[in-house]
C-alpha cells in the first residue's frame, strides 16, 4: 500500500513539474511588448532589434557579434486615438491617462484583438513582457501597471523608459566636466517631476554632488512629429482656429515677437502660418512644422537659464520623449546654431550653453534594462520565433457620443472632456496601415528605423 502511495504522489509530482515546464515554455516564446502613446517608442524598438551589448551564451556585458535579442519576436503598440500623452496633465486628466495605459496594457497581455467593431475578436499571443516605451506613461503610471500585472494570472515584468535615460545622463556626467542636465520631454513628464526626481535620487546613490537641471516642456512637438491635427495641419496654407500650439497671442506658450530673429523660424512651404490684417501685418503666428517647435522650445529652454542665472551650463540633453530622437539633427543643428549666435558682437547663450551638448536617447538604456531583465526571469525564447506584429488604436465610430476632426481622430476636446470610469470603449485595436498611419510617418520611419520599417512590412506579408 505504501508503495503504491508514493507511487501516484510521485505521478502527481512529475504530472505537476511537467505543467509547469509547458507553462514556462509557453510563455517563453510569448512576444515582449512595446508600447508607447504613438510612433515615437518605435526608437525603442529599433534600439532592442540592433541591440548588442552582451554575450548571449553568458549574459556578461561586451558585444559578440548577435543581436541580443536575435530569438525573440514582438509586438508593438501605439495608442495613437488617445495620444499626445503629454497633455493630459495640463487639462487635470491623469486618472483617464492612468487608465488609457492600463487599457492598453490589458489588450497587450491577452490573446485577442478587435480587428474592426463589426468583426469577430481574432488571435493574437499574449506578450510575456512589457516595456513602456513612453516618458509621460512611465512618469504617470509605471507603478499601476507593475501592480495590474501582478494581479494578472500570467503576471510579466514591466520595464519603463526613465531610469534608463537618467542613468546615460549621469555616466556622461561623471566623465566630463560638471555641466546642466537639460530634461526635453511633453508637458506632461516635465509636470510629474519624474525626470529631476530620478536624477536627484539616483546621483544620491552614485554619491555624486546634485546635478544641475533644466526642464523644457516640449508642447505640441510629439503632437507635431505624429501628425497631430491640433498642433500640425500638413495641407494648411492659411491661419487656422482650431490650432492648439505656441502663438503670439497663446497665454501658457507664447511666442515671443522680440526673439523672432533668434527663433530663426522656417516659413517655407506653409511651415509658419500667419494672420494678416487688412495691411498685410502679421498679428499672429501658428507653427506648422516640428522644426520650428523643436527651436521654439529650445530657444525658451536657453532664455529659462539666463533669466534664472544657472552657473554651468548645459552639456547634457535627456531626449525624454521617444518622439524627439527623430528631430535628433534638428535639435544638434538648432543648438549648434545658438551656440554661434551673436548679438551686438557677444555670443548670446555661451553662458548657459556649452559647444557639445551630449544628446541622450534613452532607447538603448531600455533595451539594455529589458535585456537585463528577461536574462534574470528566464524568459529567453529557444524556439524558432514568429512574426512581429504592430498594433494601433483607432476611434471607435460605433460609439453614439464620440467627436471626430475632419481627418477622422478625436477632437481635442473630446479627447481631454472626457471623465475616467465610464466603461466605455472608446478605441479599437487594429493592425498598422496606410489608412491609420500617414505616409509621411512611414516615410520617417523608412530613413530613421530602418529595421523597425522592414518588420513593419514583414508583418503585412
Amino acid at each position: 500500500m505504501s508503495f503504491l502511495k508514493y507511487t501516484f504522489l510521485g505521478i502527481l509530482l512529475i504530472c505537476f513539474e511537467s505543467t509547469i515546464f509547458a507553462q514556462q515554455k509557453t510563455k517563453n516564446i510569448s512576444p515582449i511588448g512595446v508600447f508607447d502613446s504613438g510612433t515615437g517608442g518605435l526608437t525603442v524598438l529599433e534600439a532592442m532589434l540592433t541591440l548588442d551589448a552582451y554575450n548571449n551564451k553568458t549574459g556578461q556585458p561586451g558585444a559578440d557579434g548577435k543581436p541580443d535579442f536575435q530569438s525573440e519576436y514582438f509586438q508593438y503598440l501605439a495608442d495613437q486615438a488617445n495620444m499626445p500623452y503629454g497633455n493630459y496633465a495640463g487639462e487635470k486628466k491623469t486618472k483617464l491617462l492612468q487608465e488609457h495605459v492600463i487599457k492598453n496594457m490589458d489588450f497587450l497581455l491577452k490573446n485577442k484583438f478587435d480587428q474592426q467593431a463589426s468583426q469577430a475578436e481574432a488571435k493574437k499571443e499574449g506578450v510575456k513582457m512589457l516595456v513602456l516605451a513612453c516618458n509621460t506613461a512611465t512618469a504617470y503610471a509605471l507603478n499601476e501597471v507593475k501592480e495590474f500585472s501582478k494581479k494578472q494570472t500570467n503576471s510579466v515584468p514591466v520595464v519603463g523608459v526613465i531610469n534608463a535615460g537618467v542613468k546615460a545622463a549621469l555616466a556622461y556626467q561623471s566623465s566630463h566636466e560638471k555641466g546642466t542636465i537639460g530634461v526635453f520631454a511633453t508637458a506632461g513628464t516635465v509636470a510629474s517631476d519624474g525626470y529631476p526626481k530620478t536624477i536627484l535620487a539616483m546621483a544620491r546613490q552614485l554619491n555624486m554632488p546634485a546635478p544641475s537641471i533644466v526642464s523644457q516642456g516640449g508642447y505640441g512637438l510629439a503632437d507635431a512629429i505624429d501628425r497631430d491635427y491640433s498642433f500640425f495641419a500638413e495641407n494648411a496654407n492659411t491661419y487656422r482656429s482650431d490650432y492648439k500650439g505656441p502663438s503670439m497671442k497663446s497665454n501658457t506658450y507664447p511666442i515671443d515677437t522680440s526673439l523672432l530673429n533668434i527663433y530663426n523660424f522656417n516659413k517655407l512651404n506653409n511651415k509658419l502660418l500667419c494672420e494678416f490684417d487688412d495691411t498685410g501685418k502679421c498679428l499672429d503666428i501658428q507653427l506648422n512644422d516640428p522644426e520650428n517647435y523643436v527651436r521654439y522650445h529650445l530657444v525658451s529652454l536657453l532664455e529659462k537659464m539666463k533669466k534664472e542665472k544657472y552657473a554651468v551650463p548645459m552639456n547634457t540633453l535627456i531626449l525624454g520623449c521617444t518622439h524627439y530622437p527623430f528631430m535628433r539633427d534638428t535639435i544638434r543643428n538648432v543648438l549648434n546654431e545658438l551656440y554661434h549666435l551673436k548679438q551686438n558682437g557677444n555670443y548670446l547663450y555661451r553662458s548657459v550653453l556649452a559647444e557639445h551638448v551630449e544628446l541622450i536617447d534613452p532607447s538603448v538604456e531600455t533595451a539594455k534594462e529589458a535585456y537585463v531583465e528577461l536574462r534574470k526571469m528566464q524568459l529567453f525564447n529557444e524556439s524558432p520565433k514568429m512574426k512581429n506584429n504592430f498594433f494601433i488604436t483607432v476611434p471607435n465610430k460605433s460609439l453614439t457620443e464620440v467627436k471626430l476632426q475632419s481627418d477622422g481622430w478625436f477632437t481635442y476636446e473630446y479627447k481631454y472632456g472626457r471623465v475616467e470610469n465610464q466603461n466605455k470603449k472608446y478605441v479599437n485595436f487594429v493592425p498598422f496601415d496606410q489608412n491609420n498611419i500617414s505616409s509621411a510617418t512611414y516615410e520617417r520611419i523608412k530613413v530613421a528605423l530602418p529595421n523597425v520599417y522592414q518588420q513593419i512590412i514583414l508583418s503585412k506579408q
